[in-house]
Formats: structure tokens, sequence, C-alpha cells
């Protein structure tokens, strides 16, 4: 095990079991569910443990963005979120902003210039760095155009440079026309952002029309963007490890590692020695282990809980891989699987389909760990199945004979 230099002597022991209740813990799942409908105060609550909502264009059951707020304050109104990211007034001020946080992300407005400090690593719009470097005036113009007609998609921005004639069909796909990819790199360099979004397409607006003045002018180093994102990242997984930490935010290495030292040396993390963890773990000091955590939830590929796979196999013994890209013949477990939390452990996944045509949450597969009660572990998952159908409007589940969790799930899906 490798232990920070100059802490050796300070590292406490914690066993598994007390760091995977803190895990959940300050992912919010020691929380109770709210007794009347989820209001902006509580996805705030929700916001204050996991810190960032990673975006996913798959909607074969649910967007990636609403379904970490259900499983941990149940059946709400999704916008609810969409007002906190896509929309301003008076009254509801915008609670969150997109950026490249995790992934593409929700953070809260006020983590921006964090996000923009220098502290991350290089992302990939900045590929198209040459094109930008190559074409100023292309730049120019798509500022131009946005700041006259307002939050508008890359084909519309294209089509109005063209002239308002008809969009090119050379550049479809993945294969990106230039102005798209020039309107990513804007977006990344923070010149654009989202101003609101119409289905699941990004409409781009000019940053200052979106972030108030004392975000936007608001000046960090990189050294202090790390250490407040390091933060940030150590509450919302109450104990990791350093490469846990700094793949949270997607940080440069040697910016966390200096990060976390500093921190240590602040005492807002500890080290500890977790039972079977290889490499030293560091604890937010003020997060706190639940004497046992109730409940169920199921998880989306792109939970924060789970979205790291090598810390979900360490904490909870559980080996999760997303099978999207892999060919449908060779999947294990199925396309998109949901884990299972039932009463702090993971005990089984889903492969889950909203057929909303048919009005069915469609069960494709299912499947319980080795040492899971595959009869309660049914009961309990019907019922989160039937609750998670209920809000998205659908009208039965609907259980396919595939995976040895199947038959008893079937038995009580009703």
């Amino acid at each position: 095990m490798s232990y920070p230099r100059g802490n050796i002597r300070t590292v406490q022991k914690m066993s598994a079991d007390v760091a995977r209740r803190i895990a959940l813990g300050a992912q919010g799942f020691a929380d109770p569910q709210p007794a009347s409908p989820p209001t902006r105060r509580h996805l705030q609550r929700v916001l204050s443990r996991v810190q960032l909502i990673q975006l996913d264009s798959v909607n074969v059951a649910v967007r990636a963005h609403y379904m970490p707020v259900f499983s941990r304050l149940g059946a709400y109104t999704p916008s609810l979120v969409d007002e906190a990211a896509w929309s301003h007034s008076a009254r509801k001020p915008r609670m969150l902003v997109e950026y490249w946080a995790h992934e593409a992300s929700l953070v809260p407005v006020e983590d921006w210039p964090l996000l923009q400090s220098g502290a991350k690593r290089p992302g990939w719009w900045h590929n198209y760095t040459s094109i930008a470097e190559r074409d100023p005036g292309l730049v120019d113009d798509i500022l131009a155009v946005v700041k006259e007609l307002g939050p508008m998609g890359a084909g519309a921005i294209e089509k109005a440079l063209a002239g308002g004639g008809p969009r090119r069909k050379d550049h479809w796909g993945w294969n990106w026309s230039e102005v798209k990819k020039i309107c990513e790199y804007l977006f990344g360099s923070g010149q654009l952002t989202t101003g609101t979004r119409r289905g699941f397409e990004r409409l781009y607006d000019l940053t200052e029309r979106v972030l108030p003045p004392e975000v936007l002018s608001r000046r960090v180093t990189p050294e202090e963007g790390a250490r407040e994102l390091v933060a940030r990242a150590a509450t919302a997984m109450g104990v990791a490890t350093e490469p846990d930490l700094r793949d949270y935010y997607r940080l440069a290495p040697a910016r966390s590692r200096q990060a976390v030292q500093e921190l240590v040396e602040e005492g807002v993390l500890e080290p500890v020695q977790v039972q079977g963890w290889t490499s030293v773990g560091y604890r937010h000091t003020s997060a706190r282990v639940p004497r046992a955590v109730t409940g169920r939830a199921l998880l989306c590929p792109f939970d924060p809980l789970i979205w790291e796979r090598d810390r979900t196999e360490r904490i909870f013994g559980f080996y999760y891989r997303i099978e999207i890209y892999v060919p449908a013949a060779k999947r294990v477990h199925g396309y998109y699987v949901f884990p299972f939390l039932l009463d702090g452990h993971l005990v089984g996944r889903v492969d889950l389909k909203a057929d909303r045509q048919a009005g069915v949450l469609r069960v494709q597969a299912a499947y319980s760990e080795p040492t899971a009660d595959v009869g309660r572990v049914a009961v309990e998952l019907a019922a989160e199945l039937r609750h998670m159908a209920d809000w998205l409007e659908l009208d039965k589940v609907a259980v396919t004979p595939r995976g040895d969790l199947a038959p008893a799930l079937k038995a009580v899906v009703r």
C-alpha cells in the first residue's frame, strides 16, 4: 500500500463496511425521501450531495440526468430539473449550467469558475483549436449569429451562416461540420454555453447571457480550482482514493495530487487505510457514518455512485460494465443495465427499456448477485420497477425470461 509522504503515522484504519456506508451516506442514500412532492429545496439537497449530474443522449429507458434525482427522491416532476438547468426567472433563478465536468454534466452555476480555472485536464474539444486558429472569421460569425438570434442549435447556426438556405447534407451524425466543431470549441472554452434545450438538442447561447456577472467575473487559479473541486469530489464520495477524487471532475493528475496533499495539510481530508483497498484512501473530515442504510433504488449507468467501475467493485464487490457499444451477441447482462441497490448493497441488475408506444417498462434481463436472497430481491425489485413505471407514466412492467432472477421477478410482477 502506498501512503502520502509525511502522513504514515496518521493513517487511520477503516473497515470495508464503514467505507461503504460512508460512500452511500455521502451520495444521499441515507437521507429520507420526501413525504410530499419534491421541490427545488429537495433538488438542492441532492445537488449538495452529488455535486453534479451527468448528461447522456441515450434514452432507451430515461435520460441519464433525470434518473439520479429519482433514485434519491423518488417520483418527482422532471420539469424540476429542466427549470433548474435551462430556464431563469427572478422567482426561480437558474441553479445549474452545462459544462464538461465528469463528462458532459449539469453543475451548480457557482462552480463555473472552478471548471474554467485550468485545473481540469484538456478536453477533447481542444482538438478543434486548429480550426479556430485557421478560420477566426468563422468563430466571429458564429458568435455574431448567436448574439443576434438568441439560443440556437448548430444546424440552425449553419443554416443562418449559409444565408438561410438549405442545410448542407455532406456533414451528418458523427461526421460533424466545422460549424458544429467550432460551437463545441466555443462551448469548451466557455464563450458559449447551453441557453436551453429543445428535446435533447443543445441550443447555444452567449455565456454572458446565461450566467450572472458575479460568477463570470470570479477569477480562480488552477491550484485554487483543483483544491475546491477535489474538496467537492470528497464531499460527494465521502471516502476515496486520489484517482477516485481526480476522476470525479477529470482533473489533471499533478493538480489533483497536489490538491489532495494540501487538503490533508489543511485538515479537510484525512488519510485512511480501508480494508481490502490497495491504495490509501482519503476521508472528508465532515463525512458521517450512517448506522445503517436502508431502502431501495435503481441506478442508471451514469449515476455518480457507480460511474467509476473499479470503485464500484472495490466498495460493493459488484463487477459492472456498460455494454451499449458491445455487439448484442456478446453482451453479458444487456444493453442499458440498472444495478439495484437494496439496504446498502448492490444485489442485482436489470436491463431496462421504456416502450413508450406500448406503455410498458420492459425488463429485458434480470440477474441477482451470488449472495443475494433471490426471493426478497424479486419482491423489492418488482415494487421499485412499478414505482419507476408509474413515474415514467407507463402502464405496466413486463419481464422477459432472461437471467437467473427473471423467473422469480416475473412471478411477483403484476
